[in-house]
């Protein structure tokens, strides 16, 4: 998966710092793997080390777009530094609690999550590449978000030659990271 900001071609990376010790981060720390083995990472107390996370090193404030390229079971999502990073509770999980939001992909279309309140979303991935079966997790697809910091709006985008709007929410933010979650 690729995290890239497009509106002045500038990408973000992903930290390393938090990154759960079975992720491998390659491409100038701008694309995720999950792997089953554990990598050798040092210590530190921004890892998530019992969730398959990692945020990014800088975080989203004003108005951003940025896009991410996903294969797999993937989680993008936006998130406070603040979030827990030890366990694997509630506290931890993107999605599950007060300080953050995720879109998920699904086997019928995505799920939204935030503060454990799930919505689900019969809309179907726009394969950019792979076999064009939606199953195949070899598919690849791009999601594009949106964030509005003072006006509080979070947006998920289904991009390929036109954009789609998977789902917006009102809330309010503070200074926010973007980050993902890969499974196998």
């Amino acid at each position: 998966m690729c995290l890239f900001l497009c509106s002045d071609a500038c990408f973000l990376t992903l930290d390393p710092n938090t990154a759960n010790t079975k992720l491998i981060l390659s491409e100038e720390n701008r694309k995720v793997t999950h792997v089953g083995k554990n990598q050798s990472y040092p210590d530190h107390p921004d890892r998530f080390d019992g969730v398959y996370q990692v945020l990014c090193r800088e975080s989203v404030c004003g108005r951003c777009y940025w896009e991410i390229e996903c294969s797999g079971r993937v989680e993008i999502s936006v998130s406070y530094k603040s979030i827990s990073r030890k366990g694997r509770g509630v506290e931890c999980l993107f999605g599950s609690n007060d300080q953050s939001w995720t879109l998920s992909r699904t086997f019928f279309g995505y799920s939204f999550t935030h503060n454990k309140m799930v919505t689900i979303f019969p809309v179907m991935p726009i394969i950019s590449r792979g076999t064009g079966l939606y199953v195949d997790d070899n598919n690849i697809y791009r999601i594009g978000v949106y964030v509005d910091v003072s006006a509080g709006t979070l947006s998920f985008y289904s991009v390929s030659d036109t954009m789609s709007l998977i789902h917006t929410v009102q809330t309010t933010f503070t200074q926010v990271y973007p980050g993902s979650s890969v499974k196998l």
